[in-house]
């Protein structure tokens, strides 16, 4: 017995299908195999590829590599004592950032990680520090939180959301090494 699925049910999910293939980006270069095929190669890039002297340009299309088509970047602050939330998309980060990245030269890199993973789904707590210099002074320090997937062949960074350490706003031990 054939079974016919009736063209309302089809449409939504004719919808969806598309909807999801439509997030997953056709970088303008392959990403590179030991930046995609582990939660660790992902995390690496994701230092790296915005890590760097002053006068350097920033790997930018190695960047787009690692994220979903759509992806979000959340930059928390406080501003007159109230919690801020600056969104972003990624080129929208790569234009407010680059500039400064390359005048002044700056070395975010991983010191401490919690992660957890369910199935393809993995999210992590990053504890970074920032330099200027690859070991100048850090002058500061805060917290990635990075939601992951994995689509059977690579991962992808879903979203990222980060706040700087403050004195009101001490990274708590669990997320230090």
């Amino acid at each position: 017995m054939t079974r016919s699925i009736p063209l309302c049910a089809a449409v939504p999910a004719l919808l969806w299908a598309a909807g999801v293939a439509a997030q997953v980006p056709v970088p303008s270069v392959p990403p590179r195999a030991e930046d995609v095929a582990t939660l660790d190669g992902i995390i690496k890039a994701f230092y790296d590829v915005i890590s760097g002297p002053a006068g350097q340009p920033r790997a930018w299309a190695r960047d787009r590599t690692l994220y979903i088509a759509g992806v979000k970047f959340v930059s928390l602050d406080v501003h007159d004592g109230r919690p801020v939330a600056s969104v972003m998309d990624h080129q929208q980060f790569v234009d407010r950032t680059d500039a400064g990245f390359v005048r002044d030269g700056f070395f975010e890199r991983e010191i401490h990680r919690v992660t957890h993973r369910f199935g393809n789904l993995a999210h992590a707590f990053s504890t970074y520090e920032m330099r200027r210099t690859p070991d100048g002074p850090v002058f500061g320090r805060g917290v990635n939180s990075i939601e992951l997937f994995w689509d059977g062949a690579r991962w992808w960074i879903a979203a990222a959301v980060w706040d700087d350490e403050r004195p009101d706003n001490p990274i708590p031990r669990e997320l230090l090494p």
